[in-house]
């Protein structure tokens, strides 16, 4: 006879998060998010920092301008939705 087989879930890759400021909420269920990066500079050793901006889905509109989040990389939503809200860690002032 056949041997029942078990199936164990598949191991999902990491996920990517970031954090970053709110910059823009106009957008239904969108949120522009601006992440900073330093990067030390190889030859001179000075830090560097570069920005991005990055669209993120906001299911709740919950999240305002200047608000800190922490958002985290998902499937692709739209064409340029691929990060989604995770939480938001503090609220403008």
């Amino acid at each position: 006879m056949m041997a029942e087989q078990t199936q164990t879930p598949v191991e999902r890759g990491s996920r990517k998060t970031a954090r970053g400021y709110v910059v823009s909420d106009k957008m239904a269920k969108t949120i522009v998010v601006e992440v900073e990066d330093r990067k030390m500079h190889r030859l001179y050793g000075k830090v560097l920092r570069s920005t991005s901006k990055i669209s993120v889905h906001d299911e709740e509109n919950s999240a305002g301008i200047g608000d800190l989040v922490v958002v985290a990389e998902t499937r692709p939503l739209s064409a340029s939705k691929h990060w989604r809200l995770v939480e938001i860690v503090e609220r403008a002032k």
